[in-house]
């Protein structure tokens, strides 16, 4: 298994509010965590470090390897951080609302399980193909389901930014958690929304199926962003499954 990331602030923000790392737990099982904060005044920068720091201490301790075990810790360890969010967004005025997206998976040595709140997303390229794994938990995915508008509206629409879901929230935040198989030669892609709303589906597969290593590839989506305009930080995170994970 061979992972790389890279997080960027973009050509437009002052901040990079996003933050990406990978932990290990007992069982040698790794854990990619990329999250996506949102807020003013820091307070996006200090959600998204809350959330992947505290989920990776707490994976650090587990010894988990059954997917259905690791499914349920995700949904619970990100609802307890939800909470632990808000309540911080409580105690100063400049973090009242913060919160952050996450998206995340681990990756035993057969099946990996992804986890994922808002509209950070995971794709898997298997066979030259690349495949949205995770929901965008957005309004504007919201009016495509429900038939308002078109995908193709939807690259544009003004409202783009709103998300359904978040890290969080008040109450209770849904986790939407699945389980996939590996085949050898499998990409992995955790990415932040200034990677999507910059490059198209179809340049982000060609860069990921193209020459050059794990390392490369991400510098290279990264740049190809910016060069889009870099609207947003920009974070990605590329896993390899390699013959010798089989």
């Amino acid at each position: 298994m061979q992972i790389e990331f890279q997080s960027d602030v973009g050509r437009r923000r002052n901040t990079n509010q996003d933050y990406a790392n990978v932990f290990t737990n007992q069982e040698g099982i790794k854990l990619a965590v990329l999250a996506d904060g949102m807020g003013g005044h820091r307070a996006g920068d200090i959600a998204s470090q809350m959330a992947v720091t505290n989920l990776g201490a707490d994976w650090e301790e587990q010894t988990l390897k059954d997917s259905e075990k690791i499914a349920q810790w995700f949904i619970q360890t990100i609802q307890n951080e939800n909470v632990k969010i808000y309540q911080r967004g409580q105690e100063k005025s400049e973090y009242n609302g913060m919160g952050t997206t996450i998206v995340a998976v681990a990756l035993s040595d057969t099946r990996f399980t992804i986890a994922n709140v808002g509209d950070s997303r995971a794709y898997l390229v298997r066979e030259d193909q690349l495949k949205q794994l995770t929901e965008d938990h957005s309004l504007v995915n919201e009016l495509v389901k429900s038939g308002e508008i078109s995908q193709e509206m939807a690259v544009n629409h003004p409202r783009k930014n709103i998300l359904t879901r978040s890290v969080g929230m008040p109450g209770t935040v849904e986790v939407d958690v699945a389980t996939y198989s590996w085949q050898l030669g499998d990409r992995l892609l955790l990415c932040s929304d200034g990677l999507t709303n910059m490059l198209s589906e179809e340049m982000i597969g060609s860069i990921i199926d193209g020459t050059g290593s794990l390392t490369d590839k991400v510098k290279e989506l990264i740049d190809r962003a910016n060069e889009a305009g870099g609207a947003d930080n920009i974070t990605a995170l590329l896993i390899e499954y390699k013959e010798d994970c089989a």
